[in-house]
């Protein structure tokens, strides 16, 4: 089974790549760690964690979004709702909302969950964003917790991958066949342009 390591990227779009540095980079403190771009295009990465990224593409016409409070129900086509970034003490939860204040940022009160306890806030260009920090002794990773009332059938099965559900590979990609193409983005390791 492929075992995940996390996040490596989220990718997000932008109009204005230097509003997203200022608040990512300096008023975050997420490491602006790789980029890339032409006229009319940019792309950038930004350290999360040791293991994860959030990247922006740049793209001109891009604005902003309407702020839409983290959880509230829409209808209609939609494909994210926020982000959820966890910090690694209380305090840091703290701090960062005290931060975000000061920069002039809308934040939540602090909020418990039971699970975690949680900010809100969004970011320049309209995404929501939530930071989390866990609550001591509760982990829904080591020990699942589903409490919905009618939860569907699937559901039921349980919190581990069930077997069988999806078709078999029958036709491996032999390690002989296995090329790597260059794209955006190689030519920051490999100096081609």
């Amino acid at each position: 089974m492929v075992r995940f390591n996390g996040v490596n990227h989220l990718a997000m779009a932008t109009g204005d790549m230097d509003t997203t540095i200022r608040f990512w980079r300096d008023l975050l403190g997420m490491r602006l760690v790789a980029g890339l771009g032409q006229p009319g295009y940019r792309h950038y990465f930004f350290q999360i964690s040791d293991y994860d990224l959030i990247a922006f593409f740049e793209w001109p016409g891009v604005t902003p979004v309407v702020p839409k409070d983290h959880g509230r129900p829409v209808r209609g086509p939609y494909i994210f709702d926020h982000v959820s970034f966890g910090v690694e003490t209380e305090s840091d939860l703290w701090d960062l909302k005290d931060k975000l204040e000061a920069a002039g940022f809308r934040v939540s009160d602090v909020i418990d969950h039971g699970f975690i306890h949680s900010i809100y806030t969004f970011d320049p260009n309209g995404i929501p964003v939530e930071f989390s920090h866990n609550v001591a002794g509760v982990d829904v990773r080591r020990n699942p917790s589903m409490r919905d009332s009618a939860p569907s059938q699937m559901t039921r099965e349980g919190p581990e991958p069930q077997p069988g559900k999806w078709p078999e590979v029958t036709r491996a990609t032999p390690e002989n066949q296995r090329t790597v193409y260059p794209g955006a983005g190689s030519e920051l390791f490999h100096g081609r342009q």
